[in-house]
């Protein structure tokens, strides 16, 4: 679980870098954050992660800040998430992750990109079935000894725990979250970035000049604001 997702993460956060809008989508889900749960970081989990996310990524406190105020303004718009599903050139399964305040927009833009590569957008259910949702805690190793912390996390969910350039990498099942981050936090374990991630229980082979045409479809979905995360079952 852990290297793949490593790789993944890495190629994305590639992505990001070069398309400069990770700051806009991490001030969108501080929007649904303060929306669904309050400004104050404290008393929303939520928010308190996405803030953890916005320093890892880099974000200037003062932006986050701002996002903070103008989340609290009522007449600031909403996103809803959105979940589509589909299968790309050559039977590769994909789940993209959106939050839109358009939704007839995303979906029109989705299905484009789809189309474009060869593929075609799914119905609710038809891909994600083939992906097990795992919450993912990335923080520095420092002098933390990797037998020692996975027996201290075991009773809080832990299913995984990986350890990659000076960083290690806690996993749980998606509904454990909450526990793991409220134990990493009585633990003073500062984190980088904890979010959700879908991992296909099966994977399928692509060769060199396959496996582009995929990233091609895929550069082109992230270009797109009301993006946020793409899965894929492509090995």
């Amino acid at each position: 679980m852990g290297r793949a997702f490593e790789f993944r993460k890495e190629r994305k956060f590639k992505r990001w870098d070069k398309m400069s809008k990770v700051f806009t989508r991490l001030g969108k889900e501080i929007v649904m954050a303060v929306k669904s749960g309050g400004p104050d970081p404290a008393s929303n989990p939520r928010l308190r992660t996405i803030i953890q996310n916005a320093k890892g990524a880099q974000m200037p406190k003062d932006r986050i800040e701002a996002a903070i105020k103008r989340a609290s303004n009522k007449d600031e718009k909403d996103y809803e998430e959105v979940v589509y599903e589909g299968y790309g050139p050559f039977g590769i399964a994909v789940v993209i992750e959106t939050s839109t305040d358009n939704i007839n927009r995303t979906v029109a833009n989705v299905r484009s990109y789809f189309s474009k590569a060869g593929g075609s957008l799914g119905t609710s259910g038809s891909v994600v079935f083939m992906f097990d949702r795992k919450a993912v805690f990335r923080f520095t190793k420092g002098d933390f000894d990797l037998e020692e912390l996975e027996f201290e996390l075991i009773d809080f969910g832990l299913v995984d725990i990986d350890e990659n350039e000076g960083e290690i990498f806690v996993y749980t099942e998606f509904e454990d979250f909450g526990t793991m981050q409220k134990v990493l936090e009585e633990k003073n374990i500062e984190v980088i970035s904890a979010d959700f991630q879908r991992f296909p229980s099966t994977l399928t082979e692509l060769d060199e000049e396959q496996e582009e045409i995929i990233h091609k479809m895929i550069d082109k979905m992230e270009e797109d604001d009301d993006v946020n995360q793409i899965f894929t079952n492509m090995a």
